[in-house]
């Protein structure tokens, strides 16, 4: 009886902890402003917010936690969740295009960093009028402090990965 009842209550606690994880996005209409006439947009389908382990996709509006299992001293693994239960281990994400008077003044990314240590990571971005992604320098944040990356681009969508503590 004592062995049924532990395994009950270990498959109610994974239960409810999985209710937090959030997968995949939800569709929605992405629109950016180009420039005072032209405006880009794009259906962004169902999809899952890591295009593979530990690298992440996010577009314009999307404001995303990550909650990150270190092992070892590394991000040993990362996922989505809805609500931040977590705070010393979970990574708060930004992104948006900041217009003003219908023209484009800049995206931004705000990242925040839970941890003790600095914390890095490497960034693609795909913008409009390419068909490649490009490379895109970033600065490593400072332990329990915020950074803003801004660029003059149109950015569609960004790939974070390579998550890493610095030295």
């Amino acid at each position: 009886m004592k062995k049924i009842i532990f395994l009950a209550l270990t498959l109610l606690t994974n239960f409810c902890y999985s209710q937090n994880e959030i997968k995949e996005r939800k569709p929605f209409l992405l629109r950016l402003v180009v420039d005072k006439e032209q405006f880009y947009q794009i259906q962004i389908n169902k999809s899952e917010y890591f295009v593979k382990e530990n690298v992440i996709q996010i577009f314009p509006t999307e404001q995303l936690n990550i909650e990150a299992e270190i092992k070892n001293d590394t991000i040993s693994s990362m996922k989505v969740v809805e609500k931040i239960e977590n705070p010393k281990r979970t990574i708060q994400i930004h992104f948006l295009q900041n217009v003003k008077d219908n023209k484009p003044e800049g995206m931004m990314l705000k990242v925040t960093n839970p941890f003790d240590k600095k914390l890095n990571y490497n960034a693609k971005m795909y913008i409009v009028g390419n068909t490649k992604w490009f490379p895109t320098s970033i600065i490593p944040i400072e332990p329990h402090l915020v950074n803003y990356e801004t660029w003059n681009d149109v950015i569609i969508t960004l790939i974070l990965g390579n998550w890493r503590f610095e030295k």
